[in-house]
């Protein structure tokens, strides 16, 4: 089990990029949170099986919606946090 914390930079804000990340770790299982920051850039939370969120990360590199453009994946380890089984979509 790892957590990780990314901040994601690039065009992701207003593409449905929060909702695609949603969707991809509802499908595989990973629990965390979504949110876009004041900066333009979104931040994510991942928790999960190794395999599975280095899997979820890949996509999110490689853009999980047609109209997002990567620039910048930064990573840093987090700690294990209860987030109640879910994934969700914050502000």
């Amino acid at each position: 089990m790892v957590n990780y914390h990314l901040k994601i930079s690039g065009r992701v804000q207003g593409v449905g990029f929060r909702w695609s990340v949603y969707q991809l770790a509802c499908q595989t299982g990973v629990e965390g949170i979504v949110m876009n920051k004041n900066d333009g850039s979104v931040y994510c939370e991942l928790q999960g099986p190794t395999a599975i969120v280095n899997e979820l990360i890949a996509k999110i590199k490689a853009g999980p919606t047609p109209y997002a453009k990567i620039n910048e994946v930064k990573i840093k380890q987090g700690i294990i946090k209860n987030y109640h089984h879910s994934f969700q979509i914050t502000h």
